[in-house]
C-alpha cells in the first residue's frame, strides 16, 4: 500500500519514460511515439540482466494504470500495471505474466530476478510518490 490517493500515484506509474529515475529494475524506457501514453503506444525497456524489450500498451484507464505486452519467439510476455483505492491509500498491482511454448521455461529461469524486479518497482513508486 502507498500512502498517497491513486491520484498521485497513477501520474507515477504512467510516465514510463521516468521510471529509471526511481527503480534500479530499468536502465531506459525509450517511448517510440509522441502524445500521452495510449493503447497501441510503444516503448523500448532496458533492464538490467535481461535483453532489451519493446512493450506495447494493450489496455489502458487514466485512472487506473495499463497492461503492456512483448513477444519474442515462442513467448509472449504481459506486464501490468494497476492501482485502485483502499482505505488509507493506493493499493498497487505489479504483475508479469509470461504464455506460450517457452513462456513458462523463461518464468522459471527467469521468477527471483522477475520478483525483486517487482518488488524494487514498487517500492520505487512508493518512494517517488511519497517523497
Amino acid at each position: 500500500m502507498i500512502d498517497a490517493a491513486p491520484a498521485a500515484v497513477v501520474p507515477v506509474v504512467l510516465d514510463v519514460e521516468r521510471w529509471a529515475e526511481w527503480t534500479p529494475s530499468i536502465r531506459s524506457a525509450r517511448r517510440l511515439d509522441g502524445g500521452p501514453l495510449a493503447v497501441g503506444s510503444r516503448v523500448v525497456v532496458a533492464q538490467p540482466k535481461l535483453p532489451t524489450v519493446t512493450w506495447t500498451v494493450t489496455e489502458l484507464d487514466d485512472e487506473r494504470g495499463f497492461t503492456w505486452e512483448s513477444r519474442a519467439p515462442g513467448v509472449r510476455t504481459l506486464g501490468e500495471h494497476w492501482v485502485r483505492e483502499v482505505p488509507g491509500g493506493a493499493e498497487v498491482t505489479l504483475r508479469l505474466v509470461q504464455h506460450g511454448p517457452v513462456g513458462a521455461v523463461i518464468a522459471r529461469l527467469t521468477r527471483g530476478l522477475t520478483r525483486r524486479y517487482l518488488r524494487w518497482e514498487g517500492d520505487g513508486l512508493a518512494a517517488r510518490v511519497t517523497a
